[in-house]
């Protein structure tokens, strides 16, 4: 179980921060969202407008893509895991996280993966998958292959966000993909 007042004292320890450029442009850290005593953590590149609104993880399009694809194979986003971001502060234009401001900001969620200690890390997108993996592979080679890191299994999936740009749901298209792994992922947790 979570540490409920240390965990609070990390989110408000990181709403503080100024480590990097991003804190100078956005309007709220967004630590992240879910249950943190859950076996699983969900991690997407940054925070987009929506987000950096509400100070809430994955509330904008891709966020309600998110939580009705998870839906879909009886994973509640909210109830069931747990939801952050590779960096905490939305960048400038929704542009990809500079490495700098990923280094700088990989203490937070390091810290957030100590505490929850989930049994499953799904990964959103290349940015989530290559920063925390410290890998360059592509997603689209890596997606719905366990990869195991720091005794965690991680599950590549495509980001919400290419989904909405790739809304098919046929046979071999990103989102019917998405929707095996995120199957893999159920099992994986019903076995725990």
């Amino acid at each position: 179980m979570v540490n409920q007042a240390k965990f609070k004292i990390l989110e408000k320890e990181c709403t503080a921060c100024i480590k990097c450029s991003l804190s100078s442009t956005r309007q709220n850290v967004v630590f992240g969202r879910g249950n943190p005593n859950a076996k699983l953590l969900v991690i997407g590149e940054a925070p987009g407008q929506q987000e950096d609104d509400q100070g809430l993880a994955f509330v904008g399009r891709a966020g309600k893509m998110l939580d009705n694809i998870f839906l879909s194979v009886g994973i509640d986003t909210n109830k069931d895991c747990y939801i952050s971001n590779i960096v905490k502060c939305r960048p400038p234009n929704n542009r990809k996280p500079f490495l700098q401001e990923v280094s700088e900001c990989s203490p937070w969620l390091t810290e957030q993966i100590t505490m929850i200690k989930p049994k499953i890390i799904v990964l959103a997108g290349s940015t989530a998958v290559q920063s925390y993996l410290e890998i360059s592979e592509p997603i689209s080679k890596l997606r719905g292959g366990w990869i195991t890191k720091d005794s965690i299994k991680c599950m590549p999936i495509f980001h919400p966000s290419y989904l909405l740009r790739n809304p098919s749901k046929e046979k071999g298209k990103p989102k019917w993909l998405t929707w095996q792994d995120l199957k893999k992922v159920k099992r994986e947790l019903n076995s725990l």
